[in-house]
């Protein structure tokens, strides 16, 4: 990757990244409030949905920026040694690379702090470590997911698929992937809402897996799957679509 394609994927990908966190804020917000304990109307209801989203869009510049600089260098890089039919594992190990620099410019942010704020005896590596189990798994099954789609979808038709047509792979690819991951969100969930001196608070993802499944089984695992995958479908079709859209544009 050259200086330029450098620079076109930084844009494109905080673009992209700015525009599916202000898009999907305010209904991450009404979610939240709808799980509080006080109650969807004493929670604020539908009043300054937007509050608070300065820091997001300043937030997911940089990490959206940051993860598909590295996704399309390593990208790049692999493909010139590794054959086509090993595709998929070189859009996998580009994903992976790119979920690890965008975390270590994530740790710092009020996401991960509150994160630690949950479990204080969580140490910095701890808190980076669960990150990374929690988003490069889904980073795994949604990018070669994508660009198998895509490739697919160009083969069909003769010609490179539009950005329409993407982010149409990206919600797939979303989707798909929220579902595999499922029990990794509901060992998050169970994570930062656990007791202090409980066996969840220590902040262990393969502990709070087995302990779903000893006390609810598969369905525990799956819990909220639907919402998930419809939230994620949204976000893959709007994050996707518009990085490939600015990509096209500035390129």
């Amino acid at each position: 990757m050259d200086w330029a394609g450098f620079w076109v994927s930084l844009t494109a990908g905080g673009i992209a990244g700015m525009c599916v966190d202000l898009i999907l804020f305010p209904l991450d917000t009404i979610k939240t409030r709808l799980q509080s304990p006080q109650g969807f109307k004493k929670a604020g209801g539908f009043r300054e949905i937007y509050a608070g989203v300065p820091s997001v869009a300043v937030g997911s510049f940089p990490n959206a920026a940051a993860f598909f600089v590295t996704y399309e260098f390593v990208k790049s890089v692999l493909a010139t040694v590794t054959p086509l039919y090993l595709s998929p594992v070189t859009h996998m190990a580009a994903a992976s690379f790119g979920e690890v620099v965008a975390c270590l410019i994530r740790v710092p942010s009020e996401v991960v702090k509150q994160r630690a704020q949950v479990s204080p005896s969580s140490s910095t590596f701890q808190v980076l470590s669960n990150t990374l189990y929690q988003e490069i798994p889904f980073s795994l099954v949604q990018f070669p997911v994508w660009e198998a789609l895509k490739d697919l979808w160009s083969w069909k038709q003769g010609h490179v698929v539009h950005s329409w047509q993407s982010a149409t792979c990206g919600a797939f690819a979303g989707g798909f992937a929220a579902v595999i991951t499922t029990p990794l969100d509901v060992a998050k969930t169970r994570i930062m809402l656990a007791k202090a001196g409980s066996s969840n608070a220590s902040g262990n993802v393969f502990s709070a897996l087995h302990s779903v499944w000893r006390s609810q089984g598969l369905p525990g695992l799956f819990a909220g799957v639907v919402p998930r995958m419809t939230a994620i479908s949204l976000g893959g079709f709007i994050f996707l679509g518009t990085y490939d859209k600015t990509r096209s544009l500035l390129l």
